[in-house]
């Protein structure tokens, strides 16, 4: 953290280098973000905020608010994908602008929208959040609805960026099939056959959790939004003085560090009558799964161990 020197509304200065710096524009607009770039970057919108197709619409009451929310969560998303060497706006995988974000509205909070219901999820690198994720009362009606144990705008957007990475590091059908099933099974008709159904008995055995046993391609997702939640919380916990270090190199070692250390996460909550921060279980056939991701990441885009953060 560090305090920067204002100079004019388009020239703050960083201390020790004397860097000059800029506000990114949606925080000169509409104060929704607090990035700054380079003086002189022909950008007036900082990376995260230009990955944005739809922004909420604004003349609706709370819609700012729920923006911010939905904003501070993607700079965390994309944050750890950069740390992990991962593309963003390159046109890559068959996705013609790479990876962009729309916040759209349905009628259930907005009534002058066309579309009865929004859902969130990813389609041809586009990742739609229904703007009503933002709201804390409806997120948490709508996770107790679908007895879900965590639901998250973070976790909303780091599964459906694992959607969108799948193309990009999936090389191998055969060892993905597998470990998670035959992606090519009617993608429709599993989601229904779920909904209506329920996930597959004893699905806690193989899978992180109950939606993750509806198709796998939503596996896939799922663990690779763990992967991300692991190592995201491990590198905070490094930062913070909690544990040591860990080697983000390893997956063996991630894993094992990440079981004793989400008991503590867990128990710190209920120490001041919290719910599990991390309500899951990773059996060995989900650490395969774990696995799989992180070999497919390092593959594709390997990076320097972040154990030091």
């Amino acid at each position: 953290m560090v305090a920067l020197q204002i100079l004019s509304d388009d020239h703050w200065q960083l201390p020790g280098s004397g860097e000059l710096v800029k506000p990114c524009g949606y925080r000169k607009q509409y104060n929704v973000c607090n990035a700054v770039l380079n003086a002189a970057d022909n950008h007036e919108l900082c990376l995260s905020c230009r990955l944005n197709r739809t922004i909420p619409d604004l003349s609706k009451k709370d819609n700012l608010t729920h923006w911010n929310k939905l904003e501070e969560a993607k700079r965390r998303l994309l944050f750890g994908l950069l740390t992990l060497g991962l593309p963003l706006e390159a046109p890559v995988g068959g996705y013609p602008r790479g990876l962009c974000f729309d916040f759209l509205e349905d009628k259930r909070s907005n009534p002058d929208v066309a579309d009865e219901f929004i859902a969130t999820g990813h389609q041809n690198g586009v990742i739609t959040i229904n703007v009503i994720e933002a709201d804390d009362v409806q997120r948490i009606w709508q996770r107790e609805q679908s007895s879900e144990r965590y639901r998250t705008l973070l976790g909303h957007m780091r599964h459906e960026v694992g959607h969108y990475y799948d193309e990009l590091l999936v090389n191998d059908l055969t060892a993905f099939t597998a470990l998670f099933g035959d992606p090519r099974q009617p993608y429709s008709a599993a989601l229904q056959q779920y909904h209506a159904e329920g996930p597959l008995p004893g699905w806690e055995l193989s899978h992180i959790s109950a939606y993750a046993s509806s198709h796998p391609s939503e596996d896939w997702a799922e663990c690779f939004a763990h992967y991300l939640h692991i190592i995201d919380t491990l590198e905070t916990a490094v930062q913070r003085g909690v544990i040591d270090t860990f080697d983000s190199n390893d997956i063996n070692s991630l894993i094992n560090v990440w079981d004793s250390f989400s008991v503590t996460l867990n128990e710190l909550n209920r120490s001041i009558g919290l719910a599990d921060a991390y309500p899951f279980v990773v059996t060995p056939a989900v650490a395969d799964k774990l696995r799989f991701v992180h070999q497919a990441r390092m593959q594709a885009y390997a990076k320097p161990n972040l154990s030091t953060g």
